[in-house]
């Protein structure tokens, strides 16, 4: 009896270990250009300050799909990232890329299989002092993966419009397959 009990406590701390350890693994995040969350890590060179849990966690901004709640846009309203939301013209570091093709890279540290990867950026005319709301952006690339696993690094092309100058926010949505959840960047360019 006493060997059993044994058994079961180590079991029940194997499993809460285990348990507790995967969500900190999960899942994925945009390095190139460098997200809103990906900034605020010391990978991405702590170019944007107070981030919340994406100082630690930029992979894990998970929530169900189409998530876009007016305001929360760049946390997807998930605990611990409130402080992404923040908005103006001034708050984050900004990446300086072309209209055209832009090369995104996606660095997953648990790989889902993957219905879409969707790629939105600001309207002409938006408000960057303003909190961000979908309805602020347009869809302007779906990658359709048709329910296959993606390899740690994802390069991918979008393309950025003619018609954007100056401060834009690309928003990034990798759409899981088998479940209802997805992961959400935010990405704050400079469009020259």
């Amino acid at each position: 009896m006493k060997k059993l009990s044994h058994c079961l406590i180590a079991t029940i701390i194997v499993f809460g270990l285990f348990g507790f350890a995967v969500p900190g693994l999960a899942h994925g995040y945009v390095t190139s250009p460098g997200s809103r969350a990906y900034l605020g890590t010391s990978s991405g060179g702590r170019l944007n300050q107070n981030v919340g849990r994406a100082q630690w966690e930029p992979q894990s901004i998970e929530a169900k799909k189409n998530t876009f709640i007016e305001g929360k846009i760049a946390s997807a309203g998930v605990s611990g990232y409130e402080p992404l939301d923040d908005q103006s013209l001034s708050r984050w570091h900004k990446n300086s890329i072309s209209s055209g093709n832009l090369n995104i890279s996606w660095f997953l540290t648990a790989p889902h299989k993957t219905s879409t990867w969707d790629y939105y950026i600001t309207k002409p005319g938006w408000n960057p002092d303003k909190p961000l709301k979908i309805s602020d952006f347009e869809l302007i690339k779906q990658i359709d993966d048709h329910g296959t696993l993606p390899s740690k690094v994802v390069n991918q092309q979008i393309t950025i419009p003619n018609n954007r100058k100056g401060y834009n926010v690309i928003l990034a949505v990798w759409n899981i397959s088998d479940t209802v959840n997805a992961f959400y960047q935010v990405i704050d360019v400079d469009i020259r």
